[in-house]
């Protein structure tokens, strides 16, 4: 198993790189006109997850946006996952 030093030697570059596309887009969102649909939501509760000293973070994020609904409707009216586009 790899020490965390070794770990963010790997990584720490690339999770670098995935965070600041994560602010970009945001700021990109930001400077567009327009109100936000029910997607950002969904990923705005998901990011303060992130920043917990937790192990399940991945699991918890995609729970965020997964739909957990146990009944079967007739006709879905979305697709499975919250914030997933409607075709």
């Amino acid at each position: 198993m790899l020490t965390k030093k070794e770990l963010l030697d790997l990584q720490f570059v690339d999770a670098r790189a995935r965070l600041i596309d994560l602010a970009a887009f945001l700021d990109r969102l930001e400077r567009h006109e327009g109100e936000e649909d029910s997607r950002m939501k969904y990923f705005r509760a998901a990011i303060p997850i992130l920043m917990e000293k937790r192990v399940d973070r991945a699991k918890r994020v995609l729970e965020t946006f997964s739909d957990s609904s146990v009944e079967i409707p007739e006709k879905a009216e979305f697709q499975g996952a919250k914030g997933a586009p409607v075709s």
